[in-house]
């Protein structure tokens, strides 16, 4: 039973922060939020709609800076001031911003929402049990250990889910007529956008790398053109 103990209080821990980063998340969400109502966005909103045979796509604006759009557990879909307002300085065009919104819709079609915040929970989870475990063998550094392995194996679940999503959108946006141009050209602008270098390996990264991504996409689009 002893021998036990470290998973047990693992898997305790694990369920609190999955309620816990779930109430919080909500919470946030809720209080720095409203839906956004941009009439000059709702004639692409309108094609992915129809797309999908749904009568609307419902956005969110959460009023954060950082460049990002959100999925959350409970099946909203977020975009934040922050690329909104490359939106508004026609930085960024309305089928671009489109292409993001279909990635988003892809995170929630394919669960990973959902599983990400259960991910998240037992990230902390293994980290809790290996660092007991690890700590006992190699005190000092095993809770460092332990917080790299657990960081590299859901980095790698983060970049198959964003390859997923990203297929998804390619599909809706050929389906709704935008077509997976406006995808790839915001990729290609995205770095530069948000800030973001790419300097770090792919294999620590919770995203892909983006030349990868847009290599993919065309991949896909001429592999379902010649079927």
């Amino acid at each position: 039973m002893l021998r036990l103990s470290p998973i047990l209080l693992a898997i305790l821990y694990g369920l609190g922060m999955y309620w816990f980063s779930a109430l919080r998340l909500r919470k946030t969400l809720d209080a720095q939020s409203a839906e956004l109502l941009d009439p000059t966005l709702q004639p692409v909103l309108d094609k992915l709609a129809r797309a999908l045979d749904i009568k609307k796509v419902k956005v969110h604006l959460y009023e954060v800076d950082p460049i990002n759009g959100l999925a959350a557990p409970d099946g909203r879909i977020f975009i934040t001031r922050g690329f909104y307002n490359k939106y508004k300085s026609a930085d960024v065009s309305a089928e671009e911003l489109a292409s993001v919104i279909a990635h988003e819709l892809g995170h929630i079609a394919l669960g990973h929402s959902k599983r990400r915040m259960i991910d998240f929970s037992s990230q902390n989870a293994v980290r809790a049990a290996l660092g007991m475990v690890l700590g006992r063998f190699l005190p000092g550094i095993g809770n460092w250990i332990a917080n790299i392995l657990a960081n590299l194996l859901m980095a790698k679940l983060s970049r198959a889910d964003e390859y997923e999503a990203d297929e998804y959108a390619s599909a809706l946006l050929i389906k709704s007529g935008i077509g997976t141009g406006p995808q790839i050209s915001l990729f290609e602008k995205l770095e530069a956008l948000s800030g973001q270098t790419g300097q770090l390996p792919a294999w620590m990264m919770s995203h892909p790398k983006t030349a990868e991504r847009i290599s993919a996409i065309k991949k896909r689009e001429e592999s379902w053109g010649k079927k």
